[in-house]
């Protein structure tokens, strides 16, 4: 999503947007005939109805595909639609990327270069992708798929031929991943948590929306946001986010297609995560707005660079 990109990015990225380049391979997840509902469980008398209630009512309608998870820890409430539907990723695979990284380092024993510092910050602050195609293909296919065997992410299919935003998502494993990042575990250190965590924390203003509108007051916020239109199922527009404070630890996937425009996309998910924190923290909301980039950069998967 950097303003810098070469010619030759420039070139496969005027035929990709024309639809020449894209592989037709690993097409997502239809949508289906009837509108699954939203299923909620939590520890707490009521609520998991009125978030069932309120995610439907945010929901009510909105054209294209949406796949909603929550999980928040101090109310044991989980809810879930479309939870194993499949998704091209975008940029969302980033963070998956970064807890490869973290996880390989961690397995041999050592901090990450300077090098690999400046990588990981750019893809995630500013979603860059020339940092995101060195590190994927430094890691390589055999690491990201360790990485994700060792995360219990079995329903995550890397993408083939550099194609990293062409990776299969589900809100499962995403969410499988944000736990992961936000609470002790023998996959990633403490140290590796907390990083990823900081960079999530520190998302540039213009890429801070989705799960995080409506967040109120006094709860960390940690975001990363996907965006790609393809010829099929439109625009894919997805964000995740965990959130932390007043009482709560909770995490939130939202993941969409079939979107008309990304601005388009960007609304389903803010209904829906406005609602969510209205229901688990009752309190007066911040007012997030949404900033759009003028002209999303991230239009395209990345290609592979030879």
């Amino acid at each position: 999503m950097t303003h810098h990109r070469s010619r030759r990015a420039r070139v496969l990225g005027a035929g990709i947007a024309a639809g020449i380049l894209i592989p037709s391979v690993a097409a997502a997840t239809p949508a289906s005939a009837t509108t699954p509902t939203v299923s909620c469980t939590s520890g707490k008398t009521g609520l998991a109805a009125k978030l069932q209630k309120d995610i439907t009512a945010a929901l009510a309608g909105r054209k294209g595909t949406v796949a909603v998870g929550l999980y928040d820890r101090s109310t044991n409430t989980t809810c879930s639609l479309r939870a194993t539907s499949a998704y091209d990723s975008a940029s969302v695979v980033k963070v998956t990327v970064l807890a490869t990284l973290l996880w390989d380092a961690k397995k041999h024993n050592r901090y990450l270069t300077d090098r690999e510092n400046t990588l990981a910050t750019a893809m995630i602050t500013k979603s860059d992708n020339d940092a995101t195609s060195t590190l994927w293909r430094q890691l390589g296919l055999t690491k990201v798929k360790g990485f994700l065997a060792a995360a219990g992410m079995t329903q995550t299919k890397p993408g083939a031929n550099g194609y990293w935003g062409l990776t299969q998502i589900t809100v499962q494993d995403e969410q499988k991943l944000l736990k992961l990042i936000t609470a002790k575990n023998s996959v990633l250190s403490d140290n590796s948590r907390a990083y990823i965590l900081k960079l999530m924390g520190k998302v540039i203003s213009s890429q801070r929306w989705g799960t995080p509108a409506g967040a109120p007051s006094g709860v960390s916020v940690h975001v990363k946001n996907g965006w790609l239109s393809r010829a099929t199922h439109g625009w894919r527009v997805h964000s995740v986010g965990t959130f932390n404070g007043a009482g709560h630890d909770y995490m939130i996937t939202v993941l969409t297609q079939d979107n008309s425009t990304m601005d388009y996309g960007v609304t389903t998910i803010q209904n829906v995560a406005k609602a969510i924190h209205k229901d688990l923290v009752p309190t007066v909301s911040a007012k997030t707005a949404y900033v759009p980039t003028s002209t999303p950069q991230e239009a395209i998967p990345a290609v592979p660079a030879n």
